[in-house]
């Protein structure tokens, strides 16, 4: 694996991301880049639900950055969900070859620099968890760590932003290998 490709489901903060990459760089010794910007109208979202399913998002990413041996990271304001899960932060395909991440229910309940620095926060970690997948992470039993399941912002709130010395291990060991 040589680049961390992130690829925008429509137009998000340019900036936002490109500070996204650098610390995802440092966590998974990285390059990353920030692709354009995937245009994916809102009437593709699932009418009843108002939002998106999880492997047809993935299924669009793919075919728009067709598979590498780089990592391709997709990033939304979509509300995503499976079918087994009302919402999903983050995760990767079942396949393996795209992780995802949504913002949709990061945002604080405030406006507010502060608010700003929580959604990068939720989002690094989150970020985290589904390179982490998509590298062959298990969830972590740790509470703390990155690598364990959040079901509400209050659980990502609670977890480190970095892997935790057990799955770190794991990660280096990996790259080691490649």
């Amino acid at each position: 694996m040589s680049r961390l490709r992130i690829v925008p489901v429509n137009r998000l903060d340019q900036s936002f991301l490109q500070r996204l990459g650098l610390c995802l760089e440092e966590r998974f010794l990285l390059e990353a880049v920030v692709e354009h910007a995937l245009s994916v109208p809102a009437t593709a979202l699932n009418r009843e639900r108002d939002q998106f399913f999880f492997n047809t998002l993935a299924a669009r990413v793919l075919t728009a950055h067709p598979y590498t041996d780089d990592v391709i990271l997709g990033v939304t304001d979509f509300d995503l969900y499976r079918t087994s899960e009302r919402f999903v932060f983050s995760g990767v395909s079942d396949d393996k070859r795209v992780a995802l991440l949504s913002f949709a229910r990061l945002h604080a309940e405030t406006d507010s620099q502060d608010a700003a620095n929580l959604l990068f926060q939720r989002s690094l970690k989150q970020a985290t968890h589904a390179v982490g997948r998509f590298f062959g992470l298990n969830p972590c039993h740790s509470d703390r760590c990155v690598m364990a399941v959040a079901t509400t912002v209050f659980d990502i709130d609670a977890h480190d932003s970095h892997l935790c010395e057990s799955c770190e291990r794991r990660n280096r060991a990996r790259q080691q290998s490649s």
